[in-house]
């Protein structure tokens, strides 16, 4: 194992609080996560997390470990960013993160395509419905599903995050469509497991707030499996427009409940303005403008 990615792994389980929040953050196996310091400590051959099965606390040696450690890290990544700076060709590493259905279904493709149109930018997308630090976890670019007040990143306002309640029409034809919120108690409920108060979509009606029901008989943190229930006939979805568009689009899906629909929520992109001069990210964002549509940003 590398050095430098054990050294990583230990200081993402720090800042996470666990080996699980560290897995989350870097898009990896708590096993492997375990694995990696292991490595660590045998190499070092002192103990740095102490573990129970209640909990992980790092030891006195591992906070020592851990300041030098990150302090190691930025050098290197300031190391690489003062190269990359240099080139005025994109290359080199871009870290991105995004929530997990935004990641998967929008910027998961535009990556994919940019990576096709900049072969020499390797690309790291992590997806997690946690909000990450981009100074932190050394992250380029961030895709976030909120509005944004924060001085030291520079943001990209992104089409608003819009959802559509819809299913099946032999779904429908069966069941029967629902014509008010309080009606979909008595319907097959199909949910996302990261609405919580944070990412919670509550429907609009006569000026009140009209909670998505909590029965399901589908709970999944991936929309695409969400999505294909609703297909299948397995129950009422609501998911944001671009996930759902094509099913709608080819009449697998029908829209419902319209006029009750969440209100729209911002997206925003972010990156840390120590960041901005690397081809890279600039690179990538107007790829991001032009794509989308969007003005270029100062």
């Amino acid at each position: 194992m590398s050095k430098l990615r054990q050294m990583e792994v230990f200081v993402a389980v720090v800042e996470a609080g666990s080996f699980a929040g560290a897995a989350a953050a870097l898009g990896m196996s708590a096993v492997m996560v375990g694995r990696h310091v292991q490595s660590l400590e045998k190499t070092l051959n002192t103990r740095l997390v102490q573990r129970t099965t209640r909990r992980q606390t790092i030891t006195g040696e591992g906070r020592i470990f851990y300041a030098e450690a990150r302090t190691a890290l930025e050098q290197v990544a300031y190391a690489y960013n003062r190269v990359e700076a240099s080139s005025d060709a994109p290359s080199g590493l871009l870290r991105v993160t995004a929530p997990m259905t935004l990641g998967v279904s929008l910027v998961g493709p535009l990556v994919t395509e940019f990576m096709q149109r900049y072969p020499q930018v390797q690309v790291e997308l992590i997806l997690s419905n946690e909000v990450v630090d981009l100074y932190e976890s050394a992250f380029d670019l961030g895709f976030r599903i909120a509005e944004l007040v924060d001085a030291n990143l520079v943001s990209q306002p992104l089409p608003p995050y819009q959802m559509v309640i819809c299913a099946a029409p032999k779904y429908l034809e069966k069941a029967g469509e629902p014509t008010t919120p309080e009606a979909l108690h008595a319907h097959r409920i199909l949910t996302h497991t990261s609405w919580n108060n944070r990412f919670a979509w509550p429907l609009k009606q006569a000026g009140k707030e009209v909670f998505w029901p909590e029965q399901a008989v589908l709970r999944s943190n991936d929309g695409q499996v969400l999505l294909q229930a609703a297909i299948a006939g397995s129950g009422i979805l609501m998911q944001p427009d671009f996930l759902v568009a094509a099913a709608l689009a080819n009449k697998e899906l029908v829209s419902i409940l319209g006029a009750y629909v969440p209100a729209h929520k911002p997206v925003q992109m972010v990156y840390p303005r120590s960041k901005k001069s690397l081809p890279k990210l600039t690179a990538f964002v107007a790829f991001i403008q032009a794509r989308l549509g969007l003005p270029s940003q100062p």
